[in-house]
């Protein structure tokens, strides 16, 4: 009889595309880099802008408005703004399990409504308006069901349906989840279940927090500053032939000062040291999985994908901003220093700050703008798949494709039905469409558009054009084949082209619920106690 594959989804969280070795960077990621050598690198998948609308269109094959999270987790008012998960959207795992696979997570949850760090004892952890990984699929999960945590000291985590309150002295969250899902595949392999493991990362999103030796390894790599980094990335993208065009990079951002014009230049190139570590653990983490799936004789018949949930993260820690919302103690009662003070160094237990944006700007180069935004630079992710028994190993393929289709193209690996109906609810129809042909032929192209809204930036793409724009901003076209920096603007010549890529994303705002930001922001600055949506 022939085993089911099983499948090992795994999500970084604030990654920008030129953070791993087959993209072009200087961080060390030899176990990404391997499956991308020995599987299939698209270069034109794309996100959701931010974590938890990403999370919520991965986990569901949905539109993020579709599966309720058109914006985070704070409930704006409509079923496309609940932030939470709706019942009339199933996860990847409530589609698997009547296929008879064990249905595993650990890590990062955030698709189950807003949750206050700092006041976890009035967490109703389970309620219909914050629902566990175990209520929509999950047989087991370990990790976080907010967005953020302290990665030495986290302030609240789930074991199944128990929290954990005791960390050892060596605790580190990327190791931990990882060690977590290996008991959970060993679990899985004894009892002879495939299974589908959904290992959620929260490396590299801040706070900057690594191991010192991991962090040792780029002392002095960033001495050159911002503008040298990424120029010496796309250079390499270049020269590896990533793309199917060497595109001309975006400019510095504009609001980003040269590197030469940075007073506090050893603070800054420790926080891209400690980013860069961060980023080197997880690809160390997932080496330790790999040599487990290998250990297990499962690794030849795993489907494993892995990708980004955004681009890099411009959010600037202030002490009065999002650091305002975190426990500043550790769980033994030692003070953390928060927010970017260029007086303390980051990496330790006792920091909290983020690496801001001229450092986001060399993640996601040779794109423009970040995390939050639709132009290339915030919903760019490469997507690395490896399955020997099922892909061949082949060159890098550009044909665009969405977080949306990862659920249909897992449910034709494991020739899963997809389901109508969960728990007594009826499903919506799915919104993706597999790409396994271009995974394993090249031989694909999407049917349907991609669509973006995220704050009212707002895109679509369809072949080889994209229609977008900011918030407030008019719109934009892009041929992307030719120009996918976007940096000569087509709007007023697209003709027809133009209107028709306008029309079909009207349509789709309408169908899916997208509201008025100008409408919605008001009513999250006020869930959230800000002056401001930056934080």
């Amino acid at each position: 009889m022939t085993r089911k594959p099983n499948v090992v989804l795994i999500l970084a969280d604030d990654l920008g595309f030129a953070d791993l070795g087959c993209t072009g960077s200087e961080i060390q990621t030899p176990n990404i880099d391997q499956l991308a050598r020995d599987g299939v690198l698209l270069t034109s998948m794309y996100n959701c802008a931010r974590c938890c609308p990403t999370r919520a269109s991965l986990l569901t094959g949905l539109y993020p408005h579709s599966a309720g999270v058109g914006h985070m987790g704070a409930n704006l008012g409509t079923p496309a703004y609940q932030g939470f998960l709706r019942n009339d959207s199933a996860t990847i795992a409530e589609h698997l399990r009547p296929a008879g696979y064990r249905t595993l997570m650990s890590g990062k949850w955030h698709v189950a409504g807003d949750f206050m760090a700092r006041e976890v004892d009035s967490w109703r952890v389970g309620d219909v308006d914050h629902p566990t990984p175990r209520q929509r699929g999950f047989d087991r999960f370990y990790g976080i069901v907010d967005g953020v945590t302290h990665f030495f000291s986290p302030h609240y985590m789930l074991e199944d349906d128990s929290r954990v309150d005791v960390f050892p002295d060596d605790f580190y969250f990327t190791d931990a989840i990882t060690d977590k899902a290996i008991g959970m595949i060993e679990d899985s392999v004894a009892d002879e279940m495939p299974f589908f493991l959904y290992l959620a990362h929260t490396a590299p999103h801040w706070p900057l927090h690594a191991h010192p030796e991991d962090i040792a390894k780029y002392d002095g790599v960033y001495a050159k500053g911002w503008d040298a980094t990424r120029t010496a990335r796309h250079e390499t993208m270049n020269a590896m032939g990533l793309f199917q065009e060497n595109w001309e990079i975006s400019p510095r951002d504009d609001q980003v000062h040269p590197w030469e014009a940075e007073k506090n230049t050893d603070w800054e190139a420790q926080k891209m040291a400690t980013y860069a570590a961060m980023v080197d653990r997880m690809d160390q983490s997932i080496g330790t999985l790999i040599s487990a799936l290998k250990r297990l004789d499962q690794f030849d018949n795993t489907l494993i994908l892995f990708l980004s949930d955004n681009g890099g993260c411009a959010e600037f820690m202030a002490e009065d901003g999002w650091a305002k919302f975190f426990p500043d103690t550790t769980h033994d009662g030692r003070q953390i220093e928060m927010g970017n003070r260029p007086d303390v160094m980051p990496g330790s237990a006792l920091t909290y700050q983020s690496y801001d944006k001229p450092w986001a700007n060399v993640s996601n180069a040779p794109f423009r703008l970040f995390k939050h935004y639709v132009h290339e630079g915030g919903i760019s992710t490469p997507l690395v798949a490896h399955w020997p028994k099922g892909i061949a190993p082949s060159a890098t393929r550009h044909t665009s494709c969405h977080v949306v289709d990862i659920l249909p193209t897992i449910l034709e690996v494991t020739g899963a039905a997809y389901q109508s109906e969960v728990g007594g609810h009826g499903i919506q129809p799915c919104e993706g469409e597999s790409f396994l042909g271009l995974l394993q032929s090249g031989v694909w192209e999407r049917e349907q558009p991609i669509f973006f809204e995220h704050e009212g930036n707002s895109a679509v793409r369809y072949g080889r054009y994209k229609l977008v724009r900011q918030h407030g901003a008019d719109w934009e076209l892009y041929d992307m084949e030719r120009d996918r920096t976007e940096l000569t603007d087509l709007a007023g010549r697209g003709g027809a082209v133009e209107e028709a890529l306008l029309k079909r994303y009207q349509d789709w705002t309408q169908k899916t619920g997208v509201e008025d930001w100008e409408r919605q922001l008001p009513k999250l600055l006020e869930a959230w106690g800000l002056t401001s949506v930056d934080g």
